[in-house]
């Protein structure tokens, strides 16, 4: 019992994945600042914005659903937090689930409908438009997504003698025993779909046609501020950790370190360093090159973006694992 609320309430729980939301979101401003010659605001900046926003007036507009409009980022935020105990560390597994591919596939679209719920009940029209824009940028993110986790679940599964599977504990086993998913070059394409789904999945540039501040200010946001804006910052923060660590999961997630020494704690130690530098590492290469060098795209290329490339590649890793 003492276990569970550590994992939920420090490690890998909140704790841990708010200060790695936050860092994660500086680096990604400061590196893109860069990208682009200038200075940028220090990599601590996602802190000093959340605590400020708490800070704020919690303004509610009259016309809003009040109960939606509230309640919208809370589960938004424990949807994100409540995935990180479902990723393992390499070799460690804290809450060992036989399908938790699919319980992830599902909490990790809670936040976008989240959005899409806090912005129709704020009665706003920007909202009302950046929630047909969300719903669309949803919808084609999904599907090569899906195909996506059923390759890698495939390739582990048929690696192992039991046919596809959805836990992310034997693709880890199957990756301590066959080397990293990157290794084998039928799932590269697969890994290069993942890392262009990102940018989209957390809603950054050139897929943040939802959002988009100089069109619609904000969109479904618009209304939001103080405590309920600062939920929702911190979730966009938290869910580019998380898609940076599935991807450390699913692609690279072998034996880490390893057990190199008698203490378990420092085994967890180690192999999380080496775990939060691969993730810094997937978000410089997915996120802040992308939003450093592409202008945003409309919805409708959006559309037609996800359901060509990162589609095809992820159907060519399906077709590949299947015959090879």
């Amino acid at each position: 019992m003492l276990n569970m609320i550590f994992y939920i309430l420090v490690f890998p729980g909140f704790l841990f994945c708010f200060l790695m939301g936050m860092l994660l979101s500086g680096i990604n401003r400061k590196l893109v600042a860069r990208m682009q010659r200038r200075i940028g605001p220090p990599i601590i900046q996602p802190f000093y914005d959340f605590f400020k926003l708490i800070g704020k007036e919690r303004i509610i507009p009259k016309a809003a659903a009040k109960k939606a409009f509230i309640i919208a980022p809370i589960i938004a935020l424990v949807s994100v937090v409540t995935i990180s105990l479902f990723i393992p560390i390499f070799s460690y597994t804290f809450v060992p689930n036989t399908a938790d591919i699919i319980v992830i596939l599902y909490l990790i679209t809670i936040p976008a409908v989240m959005i899409m719920v806090g912005g129709s009940s704020s009665a706003s029209p920007y909202a009302g438009v950046g929630i047909s824009r969300e719903m669309v940028t949803m919808l084609s993110y999904e599907l090569p997504l899906v195909i996506i986790l059923l390759t890698v679940g495939a390739k582990a599964g048929f690696g192992l003698d039991c046919g596809v599977t959805f836990s992310l504990a034997k693709i880890g086993e199957y990756q301590g025993v066959s080397g990293i998913m990157l290794s084998n070059w039928t799932l590269i394409p697969a890994a290069l779909a993942y890392l262009l789904i990102i940018p989209a999945e957390i809603g950054s540039v050139p897929f943040d046609v939802a959002e988009a501040e100089t069109e619609i200010c904000e969109g479904p946001l618009v209304e939001y501020s103080g405590f309920y804006l600062a939920m929702y910052k911190l979730t966009q923060g938290i869910k580019m950790f998380i898609m940076a660590s599935l991807f450390t999961a699913l692609f690279i997630g072998g034996n880490g370190l390893g057990p190199i020494t008698g203490s378990y704690i420092l085994n967890i130690f180690l192999n999380t360093v080496i775990f939060v530098l691969i993730d810094i590492v997937v978000i410089m290469v997915s996120v802040s090159f992308a939003k450093a060098v592409v202008a945003r795209i409309k919805v409708e290329q959006t559309l037609k973006f996800f359901w060509t490339i990162p589609t095809a590649l992820a159907v060519v890793s399906l077709i590949l694992t299947y015959v090879i």
